[in-house]
């Protein structure tokens, strides 16, 4: 479910993992450089936006997130992280050209980007959710 990730922002390399409540993701704007955002929201965090740090493809769809005006953003990574299920590891790299989908809402004076997930296709899969990448 990328409980953590990897990029480059301002020249410099980062390592940021989602239980931090000062996790950053960056977000490309449509004109120059990405800009850091705040990932989702954790349980004892201030706020009205909703808990967690992903969006699941199909509750996008379903209309769950409207109330907040969502807007689909490019979220530039270098890597990310899941968890196998024995809890290790393990980091995945983006190809180039390749970026993960995040959702950016934001409500009065809170703005939060969250990962797009999906249920991924192969049977043998070890995770329940992906995080969903595009190309272009």
């Amino acid at each position: 479910m990328c409980g953590g990730v990897y990029y480059i922002y301002d020249g410099e390399v980062r390592r940021v993992y989602f239980p931090n409540p000062a996790a950053l993701l960056p977000v490309q704007q449509r004109e120059g450089d990405p800009l850091l955002m705040p990932w989702g929201r954790r349980e004892k965090q201030s706020g009205a936006l909703p808990m967690g740090g992903w969006a699941r493809l199909t509750s996008i769809h379903a209309g769950r997130w409207d109330r907040w005006f969502p807007r689909p953003v490019k979220i530039p990574l270098l890597s990310f992280m899941e968890k196998d299920i024995e809890g290790n590891s393990h980091w995945f790299d983006l190809t180039t050209g390749h970026w993960v989908q995040g959702l950016y809402i934001a409500w009065e004076q809170e703005h939060r980007v969250y990962v797009v997930t999906i249920q991924p296709e192969t049977e043998n899969r070890v995770h329940e959710r992906w995080p969903r990448i595009l190309e272009g």
